[in-house]
């Protein structure tokens, strides 16, 4: 700053007419080849001089448009010089004129750098990242990691609209009622305990609280009907099991009306050894499939 100050003080008043727009002209041909943003700055008294000086910086805007500015610095005190030099800064449609003698105070040489060297740096705002592809970026989303093409709540989490605790996506019985034991597929089942002896349709006893939670339900959605589907294991004559599995259909079936439920909203299907829950190949899984499933029917 000293020093652009000591070379304004010791400036010599020139004589004749100055070549401002020459010089302007000049400059507009040394910058062609410039990239970016231009700043021209014009140190000059303005005075004696014609158009000429705004015609050229005219000329300069239209070569560079909004890459350029110009700025004049007025030096001396001649009205008509300070006319000229705003005409000029204007030409550049985004430049200003200021007057040399405002340097001697730091605060407007200080805002003069910054307002014609400097530009507010503006930090580009992250996109939000949606990794799983389900509309809910990762900030708001519940459950990363979705399958592509489930759809989801507003959490990002899978739909599940029964209530069940298993996903839509996964859910092999949809509609099942609030409240119903489901086992991993969505199905309202009963194979965590085991309900019959081998070839028995004897109810167990163990059995009994889930069935009287099933009824409850029953009863408290007296619109609601209901499959009762029968199983076995594998052990025996695949006609023999598919027999018995009915009667265990049937006899789930008796437990229910015995609590309440209207039998026409009840029916049995027996499936025999099909679709086992558990492997058939060990003991527990045998006795997991000796089960019943409650399937809800329009």
């Amino acid at each position: 700053r000293k020093e652009v100050q000591g070379a304004l003080d010791t400036s010599q008043r020139a004589i004749g007419r100055s070549p401002l727009g020459a010089s302007i002209t000049a400059a507009t041909g040394d910058l062609k080849k410039s990239e970016g943003q231009i700043a021209v700055i014009v140190v000059s008294d303005g005075a004696d001089m014609d158009t000429t000086p705004i015609t050229a910086a005219k000329n300069m805007k239209a070569q560079f448009g909004d890459r350029v500015c110009i700025y004049t610095v007025l030096v001396g005190d001649d009205p008509a010089g300070e006319t000229l030099m705003k005409q000029v800064a204007a030409a550049g449609g985004c430049g200003f004129s200021v007057r040399a003698d405002e340097f001697k105070d730091s605060r407007h040489m200080e805002n003069f750098v910054k307002k014609v060297f400097l530009a507010k740096v503006v930090r580009p705002v992250a996109k939000p990242v949606d990794s799983d592809g389900d509309g809910v970026t990762d900030n708001l989303d519940r459950c990363p990691d979705t399958p592509k093409g489930v759809t989801v709540d507003a959490k990002g989490c899978p739909l599940d609209s029964d209530g069940d605790g298993v996903a839509d996506f996964l859910d092999k019985c949809p509609n099942t009622p609030k409240g119903a034991t489901v086992d991993a597929r969505g199905c309202w089942t009963y194979a965590a305990v085991v309900l019959f002896d081998f070839d028995s349709d004897t109810i167990k006893s163990i059995a009994n609280p889930m069935l009287d939670e099933a009824a409850s339900i029953l009863k408290k959605n007296p619109d609601l009907k209901v499959e009762i589907d029968g199983y076995t294991d594998s052990t025996g004559p695949a006609a023999y099991n598919m027999t018995l599995s009915e009667r265990r259909a049937k006899a789930v079936m008796k437990y229910f009306v015995d609590k309440g439920v209207e039998a026409q909203r009840l029916t049995t299907k027996g499936f025999g050894v099909t679709n086992p829950a558990a492997s058939n190949d060990t003991k527990e899984g045998r006795a997991k499939n000796r089960r019943v499933t409650l399937t809800p029917v329009k």
